[in-house]
């Protein structure tokens, strides 16, 4: 894994700001190695990562983000529930006024499953073909605090 870069980072004002990202595991589905290796990954690359734990609810995951003021939220989904838990994070999302908030997700997700999660505003799937710094790297180019209205 590289060192953090420098866009991890984001100046407001005098202040520096790290991207701080919610990684959740929804769903009854107690296998959560992955998400634990992409959360390391992700804070190894200079983000602040917030991990809710196993058998999270999609209200206790949109609950988190908002609290925390998370810059994006990572699921990881193995159950082959993903079709149900996933677009459920995103309709709380937008009933918070909050559909901005980017939503990734990483697990077995079949191909014409993940098109169609993208189709409803995930922005990005990753699979176990995709490497950790492959995550991370699309991680530093894609995401960014928000900034906070003055």
């Amino acid at each position: 894994m590289t060192a953090p870069l420098a866009n991890a980072y984001t100046r407001r004002g005098g202040e520096e700001m790290r991207v701080r990202v919610v990684v959740a595991k929804p769903g009854l589905d107690g296998h959560d190695r992955g998400a634990k290796v992409v959360a390391r990954a992700l804070r190894d690359a200079g983000m602040e990562v917030i991990y809710t734990g196993l058998r999270q609810t999609p209200e206790q995951i949109v609950s988190t983000a908002l609290e925390e003021g998370a810059d994006a939220i990572g699921l990881s989904l193995l159950s082959g529930a993903h079709m149900e838990l996933v677009p459920r994070v995103l309709k709380l999302l937008a009933e918070n006024d909050a559909s901005d908030l980017p939503v990734f997700c990483g697990g077995i997700i079949p191909p014409e499953d993940a098109r169609q999660l993208v189709e409803r505003g995930v922005l990005r799937i990753f699979t176990s073909r995709d490497s950790l710094e492959e995550i991370a790297d699309w991680a530093l180019a894609t995401l960014r605090p928000f900034e906070v209205a003055e």
